[in-house]
């Protein structure tokens, strides 16, 4: 029997299997420290200081692919059930005449469903005069309805004779069409492309003048043009003299996008 005190604290199971699994731990901890060391090796511990900035300037023109139509059906009467009744008839037709012209129900939505009272107000009592408050309070005197819709067209060859169609329903406040592309961000990111590709040209015309080599980009910033603007061409579908006299000539054209990019190297 051994009476190694050491012996006896090791020769148990439960401490032996205890500082196996602490090996264990210690060693994947070594492991990814090495990994890291690994990965960094090379790499300077300070930002780089010897750099060269450049600026691109890009532009993406697109036609576009979609046009959106919003118009807004409203009515008033004296209760606001009856201007209702008469909002929903009329939003209805025109929703139905939507439908008529083919676009998908995912398409179509109501931007807004609004119901204000109508004042009345009172002449303005005279100077000097005797006027009691109640006759110069506003008296509600019946209700508006009102309901906007938007609609997004994607047969671009159809915009004038939907806008003729709503004209004969009758409805008002019609704002577009908007012509735009489905993916809101393709423009931009086309933009952007032809922005960095023009700052890589300046760069490396920079870094051969400069008798420098670029190293790795060490810092980029973008900013994108705003709104795109439309860059309009004539004709939509044929002449006048093929489309009935109500029905506008809509040119769809074409959106211009801009964007601009910032691209930092380092020079060696």
């Amino acid at each position: 029997m051994n009476n190694n005190p050491l012996y006896e604290i090791f020769d148990n199971g439960g401490v032996r299997i205890a500082l196996i699994g602490a090996l264990a731990i210690l060693a994947l901890f070594l492991l990814a420290q090495t990994i890291t060391i690994a990965a960094n090796f090379g790499r300077p511990g300070v930002p780089a200081t010897d750099t060269v900035t450049v600026q691109g300037s890009g532009q993406a023109t697109l036609p576009p692919d979609v046009a959106r139509i919003s118009f807004t059906v409203e009515n008033k009467a004296a209760t606001v059930a009856d201007a209702q009744a008469a909002t929903t008839k009329q939003a209805n037709a025109a929703l139905d005449f939507v439908k008529g012209q083919g676009i998908d129900e995912k398409d179509v939505k109501t931007l807004s469903y609004n119901i204000s009272p109508q004042y009345s107000y009172p002449n303005p009592c005279p100077v000097g005069g005797l006027c009691p408050d109640y006759t110069r309070e506003p008296k509600i005197i019946g209700y508006q309805v009102s309901e906007t819709i938007q609609v997004t067209m994607r047969d671009l060859a159809k915009v004038g004779t939907f806008l003729a169609g709503l004209g004969k329903r009758e409805v008002q406040n019609v704002n577009g069409p908007v012509f735009a592309l489905d993916d809101s961000t393709a423009g931009y990111d086309a933009a952007r492309a032809d922005a960095i590709d023009k700052a890589k040209v300046q760069a490396k015309l920079l870094a051969r003048q400069l008798g420098v080599h670029l190293g790795k980009i060490v810092n980029f910033s973008e900013s994108s043009g705003g709104y795109p603007y439309p860059m309009y061409s004539m004709g939509m579908g044929g002449g006048a003299e093929s489309k009935a006299a109500s029905t506008p000539n809509i040119p769809v054209g074409e959106n211009t996008y801009n964007a601009s990019v910032s691209i930092t190297y380092e020079i060696r």
